[in-house]
């Protein structure tokens, strides 16, 4: 079960599984200053380049589930697709980003090349369905609250809506009240279903509602995943993760990214 091999899904021009080698999803949280996004995301595909691992660059326009009302969402819908269609065209690199309603999935499938379902979204019969009749592939994020083995209708939900494919994300259980945990069983058990597995490893050591900084966890849990046969990590970062405006006390710094790529790619030669 560990080594399962799964269809490839094909996110741009990289495939996500079938034994490819390991993808990177990467970038801020959500997207902030115009000019912070570009840059990221020209730094992190340099990066990709020197190290040889493929990027799909992250962010997201709207960040729906804050725990404050008064705190940062996004741009929004329109500015925040904008930005992304400049990035992919620009950078000559795929994007992903979070849908949270059924009416965005398909404005959203006309620019990224991978439509994101949240964690705590992935039950929402409407907005899966909405997300594979888009055609476009389908990044479905674990909820917290699910087992592995839970998410076989989810994954079903989409694939019967549309042909672009599915990828699951592993980002943690509820351990407690407000800490995760990573059983990288779950690895093997959403691989064995079929469908390829990305590991959030910065998600993973999230804390909800929390404040205290957990990111220094994140690259262990990275070496874990990618040693337990992951197809692709997902790394939320940022060029200074203190004065980020979503997520800042799990993301790893900008400039740690390359030596922790550099390791787990070592380690993806070893197991692969």
């Amino acid at each position: 079960m560990p080594t399962a091999s799964t269809q490839p899904v094909q996110v741009g021009p990289h495939p996500i599984g079938g034994g490819g080698g390991l993808v990177l999803l990467a970038g801020p949280c959500v997207i902030e200053d115009p000019q912070l996004t570009l840059d990221a995301a020209l730094r992190l595909r340099d990066i990709c380049e020197r190290v040889g691992v493929p990027l799909i660059y992250k962010s997201s326009f709207d960040k729906a589930n804050r725990t404050k009302l008064e705190s940062y969402r996004g741009p929004g819908l329109e500015p925040g697709l904008e930005l992304l269609a400049t990035i992919r065209e620009r950078l000559g690199v795929p994007v992903t980003t979070d849908v949270h309603l059924p009416e965005q999935a398909a404005l959203a499938a006309e620019v990224v090349d991978l439509l994101q379902v949240p964690a705590f979204l992935c039950r929402q019969t409407d907005l899966l369905v909405a997300c594979g009749e888009t055609g476009r592939p389908v990044n479905l994020k674990k909820g917290q609250f699910m087992a592995p083995w839970d998410m076989g209708a989810a994954v079903a939900k989409v694939a019967r809506s549309g042909g672009g494919g599915v990828v699951v994300t592993e980002r943690g259980t509820c351990f407690g009240y407000n800490t995760l945990v990573s059983d990288l069983r779950s690895l093997a058990l959403i691989r064995a279903r079929g469908v390829p597995v990305i590991y959030d490893a910065t998600h993973s050591v999230q804390q909800s509602g929390g404040t205290r900084p957990q990111r220094d966890y994140a690259p262990i849990l990275a070496r874990a995943a990618v040693a337990a046969g992951t197809d692709a990590l997902f790394l939320e970062v940022h060029p200074d993760p203190d004065s980020a405006l979503s997520d800042g006390p799990n993301m790893l710094p900008l400039d740690q990214l390359e030596p922790l790529l550099r390791v787990l790619v070592a380690i993806d030669d070893l197991v692969s």
